[in-house]
């Protein structure tokens, strides 16, 4: 069965390729030719657009990520939390511990104002031990700021969707010649029939 498909494959790509040769077939029409010079530009431009694409994204990416870690560097500080209480161990999906327990804190915010809050905890942390969180200038809490490897996650996600935009875009490219290409094939069809179509239909 497998075997079967392959066959299949293989036959379709064959027909495919060789219905876009760039040979001297007599039957091959104006359009035919068309349709094979638009593929090969459009793999042309995708082979050379999208390094470019995917260096050009990934680095304006990686900009703006990393400008963003210098002001989250800048403004968001790790202080020293009191534990006051923690919550009861709850449990997670499937009856399995929590990875992170509930705590009920209080910390210095980094202008002298003294803040309480709910933040988690490591598992086994008991009341008045000392944890740090990261904090913003007025005492909120917030997560860690931007890590050199989410950095350069954000350059690699950015390049790899440009270049995936890219080939959507000369695909959809693509299609829309290829059916400009066959309503014009169409239109020869008819016109080729109505000049034989009357002398086949009369020796009949």
């Amino acid at each position: 069965m497998g075997t079967g498909r392959n066959n299949v494959r293989v036959s379709r790509l064959g027909r495919f390729v060789r219905g876009r040769r760039p040979d001297r077939n007599p039957l091959r029409r104006g359009s035919d030719r068309a349709e094979t010079a638009v593929l090969a530009l459009l793999v042309i431009v995708f082979i050379a657009a999208a390094p470019f694409t995917a260096l050009a994204s990934g680095g304006w990416a990686r900009a703006m990520a990393h400008q963003a870690q210098l002001s989250q560097e800048a403004s968001w500080h790790q202080v020293p939390a009191l534990v006051l209480t923690v919550s009861t161990g709850a449990l997670g999906g499937g009856g399995y511990a929590a990875l992170t327990s509930q705590a009920h804190v209080r910390w210095t915010a980094p202008d002298g104002k003294v803040v309480t809050g709910e933040i988690p905890v490591p598992p086994g942390t008991t009341a008045g031990t000392t944890v740090r969180l990261w904090a913003t200038d007025d005492g909120q809490p917030t997560a860690p700021p931007l890590q050199d490897s989410q950095v350069s996650g954000s350059a690699y996600f950015a390049g790899t969707f440009a270049v995936v935009v890219l080939a959507g875009l000369l695909a959809s490219t693509g299609l829309l010649s290829r059916r400009a290409l066959d309503r014009r094939r169409m239109a020869a069809w008819d016109a080729e029939w109505r000049a034989t179509g009357p002398r086949w239909t009369t020796r009949a």
